[in-house]
């Protein structure tokens, strides 16, 4: 089937692999995915719903919280259609236009989330370095122009580059390293030159994710700062362990980010293995670890599952007796 010799499909679809070599154990390896799907799924949705449950919760820190369990929610479902259509029906056929639509919801939610993470980084620097003021600079309103800002500029970066893609002519082969669409793996498959993505893929992730990232590292330096100019060791603690979370989710968000881009560039010599097992690491593993990490470390959204999953104990125990 991938080496489908019909000019007519292969103008109009891409075909995805999923893990080449592999397929008679497809179905064996949709149970690992299957559950971190459903882990991502039913994670993030518990957050959104203890936070817009419980109204002690309804502060800066905890919006902008539900943003990133929101794009987090996103990123799965943009995924999740064709990564099962393979692993379970065998269905590796995409349209161009479908393609070209999930790699845009894949991009653009991935800038989303760098921008959230941004947005909660200026949270915990205010919460911190200016506390008097918490209240008063980051009110419901700004919060959702910043929700708005970081959607509006994501999506306006990452529409150009379907339209790029569409004006290549793919001669050479249509068949897709994945199990979903990315603008890396598309652009090899062309025939004339790629250097005006290659050049407008560096600027997009330069103004979004290099300044995001930099500005992230400047508000915890600053936070740094305020922390150690504290005299009680006990409230220096205090203060950084509100960080300790948002740490977390930066390094997950990041670090496979960074591993993605260094071996699709300098990887060539890498076993396709490496690369696929990075681009699925890069894509599933913050929205998996994302809720993990906050109901852990974050005390009130902690003992807010707890009591809502006693609650839910003790409703079953008096429906059934």
């Amino acid at each position: 089937m991938l080496a489908a010799g019909n000019n007519s499909l292969q103008s109009t679809s891409f075909f995805l692999t999923g893990f080449r070599g592999l397929e008679n154990l497809h179905g064996l390896i949709s149970i690992p995915f299957c559950t971190i799907y459903l882990t991502v799924i039913v994670g993030n949705i518990t957050i959104l719903h203890v936070i817009c449950t419980d109204s002690t919760l309804h502060e800066p820190m905890y919006y902008f919280l539900a943003m990133l369990a929101l794009t987090d929610l996103g990123l799965c479902f943009s995924t999740l259609p064709t990564v099962l259509s393979i692993f379970w029906f065998d269905v590796r056929e995409i349209g161009i236009p479908a393609c070209f639509t999930q790699l845009f919801f894949i991009h653009t939610l991935s800038l989303v989330e760098s921008s959230v993470l941004l947005s909660m980084s200026i949270d915990r620097y205010v919460a911190i370095c200016n506390p008097l003021r918490y209240g008063t600079l980051l009110t419901p309103g700004r919060i959702v122009k910043m929700g708005l800002c970081s959607v509006l500029r994501s999506a306006l970066l990452i529409l150009p580059l379907p339209f790029l893609l569409k004006r290549f002519h793919y001669c050479r082969s249509h068949v897709l390293a994945h199990a979903y669409c990315l603008h890396l793996e598309i652009m090899k498959l062309a025939c004339s030159s790629i250097i005006v993505n290659h050049i407008y893929g560096l600027f997009v992730v330069a103004c979004t994710v290099g300044v995001d990232s930099l500005l992230i590292f400047l508000s915890y330096a600053l936070i740094l700062r305020t922390v150690l100019s504290i005299a009680s060791r006990e409230e220096r603690l205090k203060a950084l362990n509100t960080c300790v979370s948002h740490i977390c989710a930066v390094l997950l968000f990041y670090i496979p980010m960074i591993g993605l881009s260094l071996v699709h560039r300098f990887g060539e010599h890498l076993p396709r293995i490496v690369h696929l097992l990075m681009s699925y690491v890069y894509l599933l593993v913050p929205p998996l670890m994302n809720p993990i990490v906050y109901s852990v470390k974050t005390k009130q959204i902690r003992q807010t599952i707890i009591k809502k999953f006693i609650f839910m104990q003790r409703l079953s125990s008096n429906h059934q007796g």
